[in-house]
C-alpha cells in the first residue's frame, strides 16, 4: 500500500480531454504562476504553461527566445498552484524541431522535472515523426497549426493564415497528420473561421480555437490578455476585465498616500506593549 496521501480530487488527463470532441466545450486558459493557476484551476479544463510566457512574464519581443529551463520552472509553478486543471507545457523553440530523440530527451525532463500531464509542439512536416515518436514512448502530445509563434521569423510577424486555397489546404493536411500522428489535441491559431470549422470536422481529436472559430471543440486564450493587463490586445480576444486600470489606480493610491505619510497608518503599525 503506498504511503504517499492519495489526492481528493482527480487531475484530468489527456483522455478526458480527447474523449471531449464534439461534447462540451473544453476551457483553456495559459498560466504561468502558482497564484494564477489557482485563480484559474476551478474554471479550466486545461491550463496551458505557454511559451507565450516570454512575452508576458519576461518582456521578450517573441518567444523564440525562451529557454527548457525557463518552462520547466513555470511548469512548476503552474503544477503547484493547480489540483484538477490538466496541465500543459509548451516545448520551445529549438528543443523539438531537430532529431527525434533529442525531443523526447527533452520531453521527458520536462514531464519528469513539471509533473505536467504532456507537452504542446508547433506541428508542421518536419515535426509529424517526432509526434509519433514521443506518443509512442509514453508522452503525451497536443499539436499546434496554423499561426505559429515559433516561426514568426520566417513570416515576418504574427500574421492569420489560411486565407489562401493554397495556405488553406497546407494547414488542413498538417492538421490532419498531426492528429494521425497520435496527438490528442490540436491548437488552431489564427486562421479563417471556414478553415477552423473545416479542421475541426476533418480529425477526430479536439480542436482549441485561438482566433479561429466558436466551433472549435475549446476556446483557449492569454489569461493576461483576457483579463486585460495590457493597452493592445489581439483581434481575437474579448477582454472580461480591465486589470490594468484597477492596478494603476491601486498603485497611484499607495504611492499618493506614501508621500501624503498617510501610509502606514496606525492599523498597519506594531506598538509595543504596555508595562
Amino acid at each position: 500500500m503506498s504511503s504517499h496521501r492519495q489526492e481528493k480530487v482527480r487531475r484530468l488527463a489527456a483522455p478526458d480531454i480527447a474523449a471531449r470532441k464534439g461534447g462540451e466545450p473544453i476551457v483553456c486558459l495559459t498560466a504561468y504562476t502558482a497564484p494564477m493557476a489557482e485563480l484559474l484551476d476551478e474554471a479550466c479544463d486545461l491550463l496551458l504553461v505557454g511559451d507565450s510566457v516570454g512575452m508576458v512574464v519576461h518582456g521578450l519581443p517573441n518567444t523564440v527566445g525562451v529557454t527548457l529551463d525557463m518552462m520547466i520552472l513555470h511548469g512548476q509553478a503552474v503544477m503547484r498552484g493547480s489540483r484538477r486543471a490538466m496541465v500543459v507545457v509548451d516545448m520551445p523553440f529549438g528543443s523539438y524541431e531537430g532529431a527525434p530523440e533529442q525531443a523526447y530527451d527533452n520531453a521527458a525532463r520536462v514531464m519528469k522535472e513539471t509533473g505536467a500531464q504532456a507537452v504542446k509542439v508547433e506541428a508542421g512536416p518536419a515535426v509529424v515523426d517526432t509526434i509519433s515518436y514521443l506518443v509512442k514512448r509514453g508522452v503525451p502530445v497536443m499539436g499546434h497549426v496554423g499561426l505559429r509563434p515559433q516561426a514568426v521569423l520566417v513570416d515576418g510577424g504574427f500574421k492569420a493564415k489560411g486565407k489562401g486555397a493554397d495556405e488553406r489546404a497546407r494547414i488542413l493536411d498538417e492538421a490532419k497528420a498531426t492528429a494521425e500522428a497520435g496527438a490528442f489535441a490540436v491548437v488552431v491559431e489564427g486562421v479563417a473561421e471556414g478553415l477552423a470549422r473545416e479542421i475541426t470536422e476533418a480529425i477526430e481529436v479536439p480542436t482549441i480555437g485561438i482566433g479561429a472559430s466558436a466551433g472549435c471543440d475549446g476556446q483557449i486564450l492569454v489569461t493576461d490578455d483576457m483579463l486585460g493587463l495590457f493597452d493592445w490586445t489581439p483581434k481575437f480576444v474579448r477582454r472580461y476585465g480591465d486589470l490594468r486600470s484597477e492596478i494603476l489606480k491601486a498603485v497611484n493610491g499607495y504611492a499618493e498616500d506614501v508621500r501624503a505619510r498617510r501610509f502606514p497608518g496606525p492599523a498597519e503599525i506594531y506598538f509595543a506593549k504596555a508595562g
